[in-house]
């Protein structure tokens, strides 16, 4: 009889464990599966063949390409209803930034901060592979234009 009640207390801790086991992987794999880049889309979002984001809903279209101080570029298909570039990827939360004398000052793009103060680099905006003669926020989204942002 003493001997029962010994078995039955192992068998009832073997299968505490192996319960207390399967629900610590079961935990594991229901995590917020985020990576720790800050690249995060929002909406909807896919990959084309080429590697192209291709990001939001809408009839207009444009490409947004983002250059890294390291020089890395990320190539983005938009897709809004919007009228302004900056209206499009701050609805897509692709840049963010802070309102200034001279309209949306754009410091994080992509998940990357530019910060002028602390490095000495900022995002400058591009349409068609110029420097921007308007801010981000007060550029109509042309059909056929490409815009980017480049840490300078």
């Amino acid at each position: 009889m003493m001997q029962m009640t010994r078995t039955k207390k192992s068998l009832s801790f073997i299968l505490c464990m192996v319960l207390i086991a399967a629900m610590a992987l079961t935990t594991i794999g229901c995590g917020d599966n985020k990576s720790n880049s800050d690249t995060s889309y929002q909406g909807t979002t896919s990959i084309s063949a080429d590697g192209t984001v291709v990001m939001g809903e809408g009839d207009t279209e444009f490409l947004f390409t983002v250059t890294d101080k390291d020089g890395n570029e990320t190539v983005f298909e938009i897709h809004t209803d919007k009228e302004t570039v900056g209206d499009a990827l701050l609805e897509l939360e692709l840049i963010a930034g802070e309102d200034g004398d001279y309209g949306l000052y754009v410091k994080t793009v992509n998940g990357i901060t530019a910060d002028y103060d602390k490095d000495g680099v900022y995002w400058a905006f591009y349409v068609n592979g110029e420097y921007a003669t308007s801010g981000v926020d007060s550029t109509d989204i042309t059909e056929g234009a490409t815009y980017s942002f480049k840490v300078e």
